[in-house]
This record gives C-alpha cells, sequence and structure tokens, in this order.
C-alpha cells in the first residue's frame, strides 16, 4: 500500500514490525500506540491481562489497513473527538 491519511508504514523504525502480522508490506503504523487501548475490555481487540497490565501483543486490529474505518468509528462513539469541531 502507498504512504496515506489511512495508511503509513515505517520500515526504518526499530521496533518495526512489532507485531508478526499482518504481512511487512501491509502493516500500517499510523496507529502505533492503539487509540482504542484506553477503552479496556471494550476495544474489540485481541488482548489479555498479564500482571494486571493489558497486553496487546497478539492484536493487529490496528495496524491491519481496512480497519481504519472501524477505529475510527469507534473513537467518534467514545466521545474522545466529538468535540473536535466545536468552537
Amino acid at each position: 500500500m502507498e504512504n496515506s491519511h489511512r495508511f503509513f508504514s515505517n520500515h526504518t523504525c526499530k521496533y518495526f514490525p512489532c507485531h508478526e502480522k499482518p504481512s511487512r508490506n501491509e502493516f500500517n503504523c499510523l496507529f502505533c500506540f492503539c487509540p482504542l487501548y484506553a477503552l479496556g475490555d471494550k476495544c474489540g481487540g485481541v488482548f489479555e491481562y498479564i500482571g494486571g497490565s493489558k497486553s496487546c501483543l497478539d492484536c493487529h486490529l490496528p495496524h491491519t489497513p481496512d480497519y481504519y474505518d472501524t477505529i475510527i468509528s469507534m473513537l467518534k462513539g467514545t466521545g474522545i473527538n466529538n468535540n473536535a469541531n466545536s468552537k
């Protein structure tokens, strides 16, 4: 995929890839830190709690280009971005 507002892949990052999947050419770094992490068990991704901390090591949702719209929709539903355009 080509870098755009929906997709960015940073092959020069020292942590790339931070997960084993998706494939190297389709690995989306746009949401390097998952914006849904704070939603806890309602994030929609694959995770587990290890020693009281949320581990998303097996989650690929924010790194898969097809989930861009899902993530944006979930953020809008949380109220996080609902007032972004208000004056």
